[in-house]
């Protein structure tokens, strides 16, 4: 067999070996947002959270109807100060069940470890539909409502950030080592209380390992969506792309040098079409399939101080929430997740997430949005989706229940043995 034909008999195995691998990835990238085969009816699919939204609207129902007594509640020293600000929103309602995510499941020993403040952020609460609901006054260990003799109030209907400043506030009062701030379209995983507890821990003795006396804050969502390939890092695509190719082109020409058996089966036309042809063909697919996918973050706890939008989900250390309170009352414009990104920007804050999120963000709809509602976006193409229906977590829909529901049984056996040993 000639050189030419050799050459073109290994292109054509190679190229369906390429189809099928090409297959094979599109069936594992559809919800890699910066994948080429990124399907929305796939990944914006509500699976986990749904599940989810459905225990938590049994557990708030359940509240209502009286079946549950006593309503579980704080202990005398919770570790975790919980507030969740909620506004109306027309026409849809995600506050009612993104609570009932937040408690059902917990044990005795986690829900007493957290005081849970909901508040409802309107100068005239009257006007959330929660407020005339047994639910919200059962459920809380605090009903926060603004206090119009002790506030400027003209002030709170002008500045969003006065929102989450009062709640952290009254989170601070309660004098727990931690604030977890959430917002009231978030939903919560089976088993994020002690995740968050053992990402805590981690967070500061990774923290000290740095040479670092403190931190910023934990996150507890992110989205991937500002994790992809980024343009400002092309000349180090191209450097590993190119590297590649010469990786292949010496490994090829040293076989054929060093290896008598190999030289016949390894022409000159070969070793083109493997480093010029089959090389970058695969380097396209490397990128099509997306950076989530081929380069993921890695799991656990770890430094997230740049793309980690936004604000759904925080946990501040209690000794940064003074600074943090004076900084967004000395800005008079801006919101809160802004506001802090660029002071931990500024001051080179160590801001850490936990990986994989334990919250979904499920609002499709703005607090500040004047339409009624938002379509499902499964039903649109990504580039026909407004900012808020693209803050998702692709990972947290693919959250087996049962095998999330055994961890967090497992935690809370733990958990209880602690209890009774601290005490």
């Amino acid at each position: 067999m000639g050189p030419s034909n050799q050459t073109m008999r290994i292109f054509l195995y190679f190229s369906i070996g390429y189809i099928l691998l090409t297959l094979y990835v599109r069936t594992r990238t559809v919800r890699d947002p910066g994948s080429l085969f990124f399907d929305p009816w796939t990944a914006y699919d509500p699976s986990y959270s749904a599940y989810r939204l459905g225990q938590g609207e049994a557990y708030i129902d359940s509240i209502s109807n009286s079946s549950v007594h006593p309503v579980p509640k704080a202990g005398p020293n919770p570790e975790i100060c919980l507030g969740i600000a909620t506004v109306a929103r027309k026409g849809i309602r995600y506050f009612h069940d993104a609570v009932g995510t937040v408690l059902e499941g917990l044990s005795a020993e986690e829900r007493a470890n957290i005081y849970l403040i909901l508040f409802i952020a309107h100068t005239e609460p009257a006007r959330h539909p929660a407020y005339q609901e047994k639910w919200l006054y059962e459920v809380p260990d605090k009903v926060l409502l603004y206090q119009p003799d002790k506030i400027d109030m003209q002030r709170i209907q002008a500045l969003e950030k006065d929102t989450e400043n009062y709640l952290m506030r009254a989170c601070n009062d309660v004098g727990t080592k931690y604030l977890l701030l959430m917002e009231d379209d978030v939903v919560a995983q089976d088993g994020w209380y002690h995740r968050t507890r053992e990402a805590l821990a981690i967070a500061e003795k990774k923290t000290e390992k740095l040479g670092a006396s403190k931190w910023l804050y934990l996150r507890l969502f992110y989205s991937e969506e500002f994790f992809g390939w980024n343009s400002e890092e092309w000349p180090t695509y191209l450097w590993y792309s190119i590297l590649a190719i010469v990786v292949v082109a010496l490994v090829s020409l040293g076989s054929r040098q060093y290896i008598p058996s190999v030289k016949p089966h390894m022409p000159n036309s070969t070793v083109l079409l493997l480093c010029f042809v089959c090389t970058p063909l695969l380097i396209i697919l490397f990128f099509a399939a997306g950076r989530t996918t081929m380069l993921p973050l890695p799991k656990g706890v770890h430094l997230m101080q740049n793309f980690g939008c936004c604000s759904q989900a925080f946990v501040f250390p209690r000794e940064r929430v003074p600074e943090l309170l004076e900084l967004y009352k000395s800005k008079e414009e801006g919101y809160v997740d802004s506001i802090t990104e660029a002071y931990a920007n500024e001051h080179d804050e160590l801001r850490w997430a936990l990986i994989p999120s334990v919250m979904q963000h499920v609002g499709r709809q703005s607090t500040k949005s004047t339409s009624d509602t938002v379509g499902p976006p499964r039903y649109k193409t990504k580039a026909e989706m407004k900012g808020p229906e693209r803050l998702w977590n692709f990972a947290f829909e693919t959250i087996d229940p049962a095998a999330m529901s055994a961890e967090h049984e497992y935690a809370k056996e733990d958990f209880a043995e602690y209890v009774d040993i601290s005490i």
